[in-house]
Order: structure tokens, then C-alpha cells, then sequence
């Protein structure tokens, strides 16, 4: 299979390829119905506690089964939902979006609409469903014909299509409800495949993602292989049927490793030890010295004097080792010395393998958002500001070119750092901003809670208003997370038990 140069992702001429083998707030009360009372709204659009009470009454109410609690409580959601649009258009950001994880006992009536009716209550209008995660997708298992099981197994429940209503729920109170996706981390259950063995990335250590992350949960795969990517493409399609408003894709990179490892410094470092990334690496050779000098870097991690001449011994008819990207020195009437020669070869040949691995993650991206450009859904990429970064003469270990994701896609920062004040959270965002195409649309994600530190990081709206303050042209900004917010009732719901 051909690969574009390192410098550009060829989408059409990837997915060409890939096509073959893939188709084989208000109050309402009581006696005035007709006649809502407006709401008090802050200046984060949050509804005030008087009107969050009163709908949740009423939601309780229509759950026990009030007729005249349920006619209420849809008026009053419609009205929320009209006062929520009209103060975010005129407030800074126009969208605040939030992240949320759905659990099997979010089937329970009525649990969706608590946990909408609070978002909105909180002044979001786009949220961020959790729709891949450790290794399951969010699909009824009655409707998923992908090789992850789906998150809700309970028995009875097969045919619960949790993300399409969470989809109208949200929509019923005018969000905008996302779907979220792990990308290159399939999780355990795809390692415990025998047919998805050669599937997962494996570095110069003999080592797969299992061996070098905490969470043992985190399987990363190879980006170039094609069983890989066929069935990450299938469920994608299998998702975007429930038509989400957009869709995110996060780990977007290969494993965060630890102290030495944190930087890759050597080629055994890099995850490129797969026969799809081996055979996709070698034929960017452009000649026979290329190629074989490209095969001793990799078996030994440097090329030595003596591998130059013997190169160029065996194939002397040919000028420089030759592969895609590299520019050679003004060619001489005569090459020069291999002595003098190596050093450069050798600092060529570690820039190649490290353009490699991440042009895997770039190629792969193109692939994942394919269906949803053919859909007209927007598409977003999550990564870390200093992700990209290099170290030294290393690379940070999650080797993810964010600088180089399609401006045509959503940028959502993760701005996680901590410092006890603002200062490092700008920074990060500053980082993605000078070096974003104009136009991109950028959304950072932030970590923490309203009104309080966590964590050593500053609440919500300290956050907020340094982004403000440092870069107004902002659109919008997402908050990391629902659990975040809502602690007692996400462990509720995590480790309950269905009736």
C-alpha cells in the first residue's frame, strides 16, 4: 500500500484504498400555566436555584406519574431551552459544552432527563457524550455488529439505545449532543482477540501498550494496520446512524509512558515493531540504499561507518540513500566519506522513524473522519497542548502531531496543567492558538468545578475569565466533567444495581 510523504495526509487517496477493503431556568406555577414567570439567569447562564427546584419537582412528579406534572415540566423544559439559546448568544462563550460518561443504570427512567435538566441548569448547551471507552461502545447489543461489546449488557435491556436518547433528551432542551470516542486506544477486550493480535502497536522492547500504562484498560493499536482501521471505521458508521451533532475523537496518540520513558530518545522507543507499520515505513524508500539503510536503523537502532560502505558497495550504481522527505546535501562529483556522511544519515534516519510513527496517527485520524464529512457532521480531535513536543533530542512519548491535525476539524485542547493559579492554563492554550491555522475552530477543554479549587486547579469561572481576558476570539469552551460536578450522584449511578 503507497503512503502520502510525511509532510501532507492524502485523505482521498487513503480512504481510495481503504474503500476496497471496507466494502468487501423559568419558574411556572401552578395556576399560571399559560403565563411563565421569566428566569433569573447569572452571567454563566446558569438558572437559579428556585427554578432548578421547581423542575426537578415537577420531573419527580411526572416520573410517579402526574399527567399534569408531565405537561408542566415539558413546557417548562421548552422554556429553559429558549432562555438557555438567547443568553448564550449574547454571552461569552457562545458554546459551553461538557463532558459526560453514561453508565447501564442511565436506562432507569428518567435519569436522563435529570441529568440534561442539570446541564442546562448550569448554563451548557453542548455536551460530550462518552460513546467508546475502555474497550466498549455505547450501541444496544441487539444493534452492534462491531467487535467491542456494548457497555449495556444487562439482561432484558438488549434493545436500549442509550446514545439516541440521550441524543433527543438533550436535544428536546436545545443542545447539541456530541459523541466522544476513544481513537487508537481500543481497550483489553480487543486485546484479548487472537484474530486482532498483529493489530496492536509493539515497540523495539518486544512490548505492547499492556506493559507500559497504569491503567491496564488502554490497548493502543497500530494506526497502519487495516484490520485496525476497518473495524474502527464500522463502528464509526454504527454511531453516526444515531446522527449525533458532531462527534470527538480522543487518544489520538500512542501510550503516555513514565518517568525515562516519557521522552522516546531511541528507536526502540517508538511504536513502529508491527509488520503494517514495517511495511508501510519501508516502502517510503526511494532507492535500494535507502532502503537498506532504513532496515539497520531499525534492527539496531543506529548505522555505523561500516554499514555506509557496504551499502554503498552493494549498490554502487546508485548516488545517496534516498527515501521520502529527505533533501541531500549539493550532490558531490563523487560521494563523500562514509565517515563523513554518517552522523547526518544516522539524525535523518531517527527524524524518518519519528515522522513515521506519527504520520500513522495523522493517516488514521483521515480515516475516522471520513463518514462524518461524507455526513456533514463536524469532527474534532482532543489532545494534549504538549503532546507534540520535542525533548532534547527526544519526543514526548505520545508522539501526537496535534499541530498538523485538518484545521476542518474541531481543536479541543485538553488545558489540564496545574499550578495553583491560571497562569499555566493559558499557556497551554497559547500554545494551540499560535500555532493553529486562521479559522481553526479551538475549544479547550478545562478541568475542575464552579465555585471551588480542586485538584490545584482554580474553579470554573477563574478559568474562564483568564481565557477571556488573553483571547476573546474564543468560541467556545468544554468542561471536564460531568462527574466532576456531580461526584455522589456519578458513583450512584455507576454502581447501582437495575431493578
Amino acid at each position: 500500500m503507497a503512503h502520502p510523504p510525511l509532510t501532507l495526509v492524502r485523505t482521498k487517496l487513503l480512504w481510495q484504498s481503504f474503500l476496497a477493503v471496507v466494502f468487501s431556568s423559568s419558574l411556572l406555577m401552578p395556576n399560571l400555566i399559560n403565563q411563565p414567570v421569566q428566569a433569573q439567569i447569572n452571567g454563566y447562564c446558569q438558572l437559579s436555584t428556585a427554578a432548578s427546584q421547581t423542575k426537578e419537582k415537577l420531573r419527580l412528579s411526572a416520573l410517579s406519574g402526574s399527567q399534569e406534572a408531565q405537561k408542566r415540566y415539558q413546557q417548562l423544559i421548552k422554556q429553559h431551552a429558549q432562555e438557555l439559546r438567547a443568553c448564550r448568544s449574547k454571552n461569552w462563550p457562545n458554546i459551553q459544552a461538557v463532558w459526560l460518561r453514561l453508565y447501564p443504570c442511565d436506562i432507569e427512567p428518567g435519569t436522563i432527563d435529570q441529568i440534561m435538566d442539570r446541564m442546562v441548569n448550569r448554563g451548557y448547551n453542548q455536551i460530550y457524550i462518552e460513546t467508546f471507552y475502555d474497550g466498549q461502545v455505547l450501541l444496544p447489543a441487539k444493534d452492534n455488529s462491531t467487535v467491542w461489546p456494548s457497555i449495556i449488557r444487562t439482561p432484558g435491556a438488549e434493545n436500549i439505545d442509550l446514545l439516541s436518547l440521550a441524543i433527543q433528551k438533550g436535544r428536546e432542551r436545545g443542545l447539541k449532543v456530541y459523541a466522544w470516542m476513544f481513537t487508537a486506544n481500543f481497550g483489553y477486550t480487543y486485546a484479548q482477540r487472537a484474530d486482532r493480535e498483529s493489530a496492536i502497536a509493539r515497540n523495539g522492547k518486544g512490548q505492547t501498550s499492556l506493559y507500559v500504562v497504569d491503567n491496564s484498560s488502554q490497548v493502543f493499536i497500530d494506526p497502519y494496520n487495516m484490520q485496525a482501521k476497518r473495524d474502527y471505521f464500522q463502528m464509526v458508521q454504527q454511531v453516526l446512524r444515531r446522527r449525533p451533532d458532531g462527534i470527538l475523537f480522543d487518544y489520538v496518540r500512542y501510550p503516555r509512558q513514565t518517568g525515562s520513558d516519557s521522552i522516546a530518545t531511541k528507536v526502540s522507543d517508538l511504536w513502529l515493531f508491527t509488520p503494517a507499520t514495517q511495511e508501510a515505513l519501508f516502502s517510503r524508500a526511494l532507492n535500494s540504499k535507502g532502503l537498506d539503510l532504513m532496515r539497520r536503523f531499525l534492527s539496531q537502532g543506529y548505522i555505523t561507518v561500516a554499514d555506509i560502505d557496504q551499502v554503498d558497495k552493494l549498490y554502487p550504481q546508485e548516488g545517496e540513500p534516498m527515501w521520502q522527505g529527505r533533501i541531500p546535501p549539493t550532490q558531490q562529483k563523487a560521494l563523500l566519506p562514509a565517515t563523513d556522511r554518517q552522523p547526518l544519515l544516522q539524525f535523518e534516519l531517527w527524524q524518518l522513524m519519528v515522522a513515521h510513527a506519527m504520520q500513522g496517527i495523522l493517516d488514521f485520524v483521515a480515516v475516522a473522519s471520513y463518514p462524518a464529512q461524507q455526513l456533514k457532521i463536524p469532527s474534532g480531535v482532543v489532545f494534549f497542548p504538549d503532546g507534540n513536543q520535542m525533548v532534547g533530542q527526544g519526543y514526548d512519548s505520545r508522539l501526537q502531531p496535534w499541530d498538523r491535525f485538518p484545521s476542518t476539524m474541531e481543536w479541543h485542547p485538553m488545558a489540564y496543567a496545574t499550578c495553583n493559579d491560571v497562569g499555566c492554563i493559558a499557556e497551554q492554550v497559547q500554545r494551540v492558538i499560535s500555532m493553529a491555522k486562521p479559522g481553526t475552530k479551538i475549544i479547550p477543554a478545562l478541568a475542575g468545578t464552579w465555585g471551588q479549587s480542586v485538584s490545584n486547579r482554580p474553579s470554573l469561572e477563574a478559568q474562564m475569565q483568564a481565557l477571556r481576558k488573553f483571547a476573546p476570539q474564543l468560541k467556545g469552551v468544554s468542561h471536564f466533567a460531568y462527574s466532576w460536578q456531580y461526584p455522589e450522584h456519578d458513583g450512584d449511578r455507576k454502581f447501582c444495581r437495575l431493578r
